[in-house]
Order: structure tokens, then sequence, then C-alpha cells
């Protein structure tokens, strides 16, 4: 049994999908399953990611699956498929144009396993479209509940987490096109003391222009939705909770 799903959910990336998966073939922990869930209803790039891994020398050393949506779920539900599916201990995510360093898992799990944590996270670098490094976020070492309601500084592509405790909790992403990972690193918060992170740059999360990260009304209304229709405030705090949050964003990115 593989000690780790690698969990990507896939829409329109091509160009940036075979960097991620060979920064997984890369990895010197080798104990891996990777999941691709399939998320688009155009099936034109689906011939292409078939092609690429049944190469013979990928196919013989690694095993990968793609999973197809019936329809467009989007990313959390798409993540919530892989993790359902996923027979292994622990559970790592990945966007389908992140990659990360050939030492992530092995460093990762190794502290995991010393210290019997549920869940973790690193630091990373922020780099374009083109690769290029624009910044980076360092990892908090002790992330609680408090912490990660005024700013969220864990990267999803970053996180490894034990499945059985999301069974065991029946935690999902939220039905939410943006924050869905936020919605669920609070819920976890809500059940653990805190979220262990390590101070190393072991991801590069893309930055991309017409993703839907990056489109501020949509950001501004599920930020909101976050507080008001998980967290369960009121429409104030709601309100507050989101002013914070964007004045903590806007610090992290312009003013590093």
């Amino acid at each position: 049994m593989s000690s780790v799903t690698v969990i990507i959910p896939y829409k329109k990336n091509l160009n940036f999908l075979f960097p991620a998966l060979q920064s997984i073939f890369s990895q010197t922990y080798k104990k891996f399953k990777i999941l691709i869930i399939y998320d688009d209803e155009d099936k034109s790039d689906l011939f292409y990611i078939k092609k690429f891994i049944t190469k013979k020398k990928i196919k013989k050393k690694y095993s990968i699956k793609i999973i197809l949506n019936k329809k467009n779920l989007g990313a959390g539900e798409s993540r919530n498929v892989g993790i359902k599916l996923s027979k292994s201990k622990y559970i790592a995510f990945l966007d389908s144009d992140d990659f990360w360093h050939k030492n992530k898992l092995k460093i990762q799990l190794n502290i995991m396993k010393k210290n019997r944590l549920i869940i973790s996270h690193t630091s990373y670098n922020v780099i374009n479209e083109s690769g290029k490094k624009i910044s980076s976020r360092k990892s908090k070492k002790i992330t609680n509940f408090n912490d990660i309601l005024n700013s969220c500084d864990i990267g999803l592509s970053t996180v490894v987490i034990d499945k059985n405790f999301l069974k065991k909790n029946n935690l999902k992403f939220p039905k939410i096109s943006t924050k869905e990972d936020y919605v669920l690193w609070l819920k976890v918060l809500e059940k653990i003391p805190n979220i262990i992170g390590i101070n190393k740059c072991l991801t590069n999360y893309r930055k991309r222009k017409n993703s839907l990260s990056s489109n501020t009304f949509v950001s501004l209304v599920n930020g909101y939705k976050v507080y008001k229709n998980y967290l369960k405030m009121g429409y104030v705090e709601s309100f507050y909770r989101l002013f914070i949050l964007s004045i903590n964003y806007l610090k992290k990115t312009y003013l590093v």
C-alpha cells in the first residue's frame, strides 16, 4: 500500500500539469500513488494526459489513475472525490499548476511521523506563469484557530494530512469556488489545537492572471461566505473578519 496519495484536480492546465507530475516522479520518497481528478466536461486534454502517463518508463514505475467527473465539480469537490477513493495513510494535495521540491515528501513525512502529526504544511515560493520567483511565504511554526481567522498562510499544495483523521471527523472541502481550502483548515482547527508549519520552501505556487483565486470580486464574496455560512458568524462580524483578512492579504502581497 502507498503511504501517500497525491490528489491533483485537473481543468485546462495541460502545459503546467506535466511539470507538476514530473515533480512528483522526482520525489526522493517513492511510496506514493497519484490520483488525477479530471474535472472538465471538455475531454480534449484527456488523450494527451493518458498518452503521457502510459509511457513505458512512467507506467512501469508509478501508480497513476485518472478519475473522470461526470460533470464539473470544481477543485474542492474534486479533491473530495480523491480523498474518498484513497486507501493511503496520508493525503497530499498538489494543484495542477504548482510543483514540488524533490525532497518535499521525504522531509515532511519524516517530521510528521517523528512528531505524530495529523497535518503539516511548509513554506513556499510564489512564481509567475513563466516560472520566475515573485516572492515567498514563510510558514508559521504553530498556527491555531485564531491565527488563521485573520490570515490564511497555509498553502494548499504544501499540505499533507492523515486520511483517517478526515474520515473520522467527516471533514471535506466545501462547495465553494475559492477559499475552499481555507474553510477546511478552519474546520481542522476546530478539532485539533494547532497545525504545524515546516519552514522550508518545498513547494512552488504558480500565481496566474486568469485564475479564480485572482478574481478579486469572487474572492471577496467567498471570503464573506467563509465567515457567514461556514463559521456561522453574524453580518457585522463577517464583514469585519473579511476586512482584516483582506488587509493582511494585501500586506503579504505588496509589502513583502
